[in-house]
């Protein structure tokens, strides 16, 4: 008898868990912690991606954005140079049209994964993963 409460509870509590992990999730995988700012207030460049607020990013980005801003010096050699979008995830623009910036990751002997990419037009887009996904900065 004992075993059977105890079965049904954890089913239940199993279940539980799987449906609030389902309904925080948007379409492109990523939890609705991860967007700090409703779509409708997002600017059109941006649509189509999840956005993070500048304020959210990790201290090393947030520097990295400052860098970009004050326009250097940057601590690594490709920074500002050409990104090429092979990936074909960020809108497409003729060659030239989005320059690449590396977020220091702690611990990392090398660029690491995390990258600060931006457009003439005033976009910025951050990733965490060597270009996998983009999140759009809102600043």
């Amino acid at each position: 008898m004992r075993h059977r409460y105890f079965l049904r509870v954890l089913v239940g509590a199993l279940c539980a868990l799987l449906l609030v992990g389902c309904s925080s999730a948007d379409s492109g995988g990523r939890t609705s912690a991860d967007t700090s700012v409703s779509a409708s207030s997002a600017p059109a460049w941006a649509k189509g991606f999840g956005t993070v607020a500048e304020a959210s990013l990790p201290a090393e980005a947030r520097q990295t954005l400052r860098l970009i801003d004050a326009g250097g010096p940057f601590p690594y050699a490709k920074d500002g140079a050409n990104f090429g979008n092979y990936e074909r995830i960020l809108p497409r623009h003729k060659r030239g049209y989005y320059r690449e910036y590396t977020v220091r990751t702690p611990r990392e002997r090398d660029r690491g994964a995390r990258r600060i990419v931006t457009g003439r037009g005033g976009e910025f887009f951050y990733t965490d993963d060597h270009y996998d996904t983009f999140k759009a900065v809102l600043r």
